[in-house]
């Protein structure tokens, strides 16, 4: 079974559309590793989430920050296909 991304955002933040574009660029990046990508308002203020089957990979909170689109690329990345190669997103 394919892994399941979950994008968990703040509706009252206006963070749907970053959690869209998210979803998008996973599913472009990963198409033949996940098997989908669901996105979920938040009942808590200010949050961002990014999970692997029910696993953490990005928390908001915890990083203060949105990263790059790359940096999270690289995160999912190593979950799911640690060998593929991500190319311009891999570049130092």
């Amino acid at each position: 079974m394919k892994p399941h991304i979950t994008i968990e955002y703040c509706p009252k933040c206006g963070w749907l559309l970053r959690a869209a574009w998210m979803a998008q660029e996973f599913l472009t990046t990963f198409s033949e590793e996940i098997g989908e990508v669901s996105l979920r308002p938040s009942p808590i203020a200010g949050s961002f989430l990014i999970e692997i089957d029910g696993k953490v990979v990005f928390d908001r909170k915890e990083n203060d920050a949105f990263p790059e689109i790359k940096y999270l690329k690289q995160a999912v990345r190593d979950k799911i296909a640690p060998n593929k190669n991500l190319g311009h997103a891999d570049a130092k």
